[in-house]
């Protein structure tokens, strides 16, 4: 007889008041998690949540996701470090920042921060054919060894550049390819109902390291003295990879890697121990008919998978070339919208805003990166997979660039004067910072990330999300390259960059109301739907005939 899910979560509260002796530890958790799924179907509201079977949302898959999101850490702390060291008073001395003008420092500030985004442009582009070829975890193990040893050489450095510059763009090589793979990992492995929420987790994971990140900025320019200010920071910096390798000696391979790979039993074998079912058990079964469906169905069209036949496969068949274009002008506004010049050069910003001393601004910073952490929990919680990513994306961007016109125009009319406290407007702006932080949580930062990780198909998934990867961290690193300037020469205090940055917002309102359609709820094999149907009709030795419906670009 078929048993409710009431009385399921009712033998899981017996089995909690068990003694502890008699139960074990994964069935202790996996009773937690039971109950914890129907509060999860009240908050999450989409078709899938409703009809898949409860068992699927255990404890291993949302484990898997935070331990491999331990890359997405390292790039949100690497990201972040910098803006608090450069300011440092010691690092400034010990680098022959001290007694040079303003625009100088503004380059050099500049050249140190953006190495990073260098090396990560880099490695988001090579990671694509490393995963297809050696799989997702051996990438993602890469990727933390990587980072460890772009770290160790940033912290070994004394008083030379040098090895900034050369640690920042080996770690960038790491955080760059771990961007491209993690969410496809957590999104390749993620139940459909509640793949927004765990590819999510991604950019949490990013606002959380950049959160820990300026508090130890913080802490350190508050309690440490002299060369242990920076160096500390920058050492510790190291221990999201430290984690992230420690983690996945213990994750499983990609079932949908696996499956492209013919390898099929393993794939299954990982499925059901992920979803929490028997091998043979019809969800299994049909996940695993839906991978093989649309796998052959790729087979058909294009052959083979060397990287010409992918490259024609993604840009010759319409359905494919929406999905990478859109992936692409996702990843260009997310960066426009100014969010990583306020990551980079936020104690400056903090400053210019008029919060005076470097404690002060740091303060800010710290402030800043808990609001940032507190925004994307309440997306992930309350509308990745029930508000939606298209929703999302609309509101935030009006309500982004209502906040960016809002400090740029008091940076223009009512400016902080040296030497007076902030008025009233000054703490508005302020908090318009702190608001426009919520808003990109709450929309653009995790919305991108989901977005075009779910999208593709199974062929060209990995290099469909490092080409958006790979964009993200090119307009990242002509962000970071360029803000120090603008904030210098565009208008007094910069207040030109937050017009530039707001008029941007309001403009990806229309590229998201007439190209971005809504995928909450579906499966991935399932989005030919929404982006153009891909298959053979004929197929010949130069030419195919490929049908394409419902295309949205």
């Amino acid at each position: 007889p078929k048993v409710s899910e009431q009385q399921t979560i009712k033998r899981r509260i017996i089995l909690l008041s068990t003694p502890k002796e008699h139960i074990s530890l994964e069935r202790l958790i996996s009773a937690l998690f039971i109950m914890a799924t129907s509060i999860l179907k009240k908050i999450v509201r989409n078709e899938a949540m409703q009809t898949d079977p409860h068992q699927i949302y255990s404890w291993r898959v949302l484990a898997l996701a935070c331990s491999s999101c331990f890359g997405a850490m390292s790039f949100g702390w690497d990201s972040a470090v910098i803006s608090g060291v450069v300011v440092m008073n010691p690092f400034m001395r010990d680098y022959g920042l001290n007694g040079t003008d303003d625009i100088e420092v503004a380059n050099l500030t500049g050249n140190i921060v953006s190495t990073l985004q260098a090396g990560c442009f880099v490695g988001a582009l090579a990671a694509s054919p490393i995963t297809d070829r050696w799989g997702r975890k051996p990438t993602l193990l890469a990727t933390g060894f990587m980072i460890i040893a772009g770290v160790v050489l940033q912290a070994a450095s004394s008083t030379e550049l040098a090895p900034i510059f050369v640690g920042r763009f080996i770690a960038g090589l790491g955080v760059g390819a771990a961007s491209s793979v993690n969410p496809l990992y957590v999104s390749e492995n993620a139940p459909r109902a509640i793949r927004g929420l765990l590819t999510g987790l991604y950019q949490l994971f990013i606002v959380t390291g950049m959160m820990i990140a300026f508090w130890v900025n913080y802490g350190s320019d508050m309690n440490l003295v002299d060369r242990a200010k920076y160096i500390v920071p920058l050492t510790v910096q190291g221990i999201p990879a430290v984690l992230l390798v420690l983690c996945m000696f213990f994750n499983p391979e990609s079932p949908r890697w696996l499956a492209r790979q013919d390898r099929w039993e393993e794939g299954r074998a990982i499925l059901a121990r992920l979803r929490s079912l028997p091998a043979d058990h019809p969800y299994i079964e049909n996940e695993l008919h839906e991978i093989h469906a649309q796998l052959e169905s790729e087979r058909l069209v294009m052959g083979d998978t060397s990287f010409m036949n992918l490259q024609k496969e993604m840009w010759l068949i319409k359905g494919n070339r929406n999905r990478v274009l859109i992936s692409i002008v996702l990843m260009i506004c997310q960066q426009m919208t100014g969010t990583n010049a306020m990551n980079s050069y936020a104690p400056t910003i903090f400053r210019n805003l008029g919060m005076t001393g470097t404690g002060s601004a740091l303060l800010g910073t710290g402030v800043y990166g808990v609001v940032k952490v507190l925004g994307c929990l309440a997306f992930l919680l309350f509308a990745a997979d029930s508000l939606g990513r298209r929703r999302s994306l609309l509101w935030t961007s009006i309500a982004q660039g209502v906040c960016m016109f809002y400090i740029g125009l008091y940076m223009r009319l009512d400016p902080p004067v040296e030497g007076q406290g902030l008025g009233a407007t000054g703490y508005v702006a302020i908090a318009a910072i702190f608001l426009y932080a919520i808003f990109f949580q709450f929309g653009w930062g995790p919305a991108c990330w989901i977005y075009v990780s779910e999208i593709p198909t199974a062929r060209l998934r990995s290099l469909n999300v490092a080409i958006a990867a790979a964009t993200q961290w090119l307009f990242n690193l002509i962000v970071a390259r360029t803000v120090p300037n603008m904030l210098e020469t565009v208008g007094f205090n910069g207040y030109g960059t937050y017009l530039i940055f707001g008029s941007f917002s309001f403009l990806m309102f229309f590229f998201v109301w007439f190209c971005i359609p809504e995928t909450k709820g579906r499966s991935l094999e399932h989005m030919d739907e929404l982006f153009g149907e891909t298959r053979a009709t004929t197929k010949g030795e130069d030419a195919l005939s490929i049908s394409n419906e419902k295309a949205t670009v």
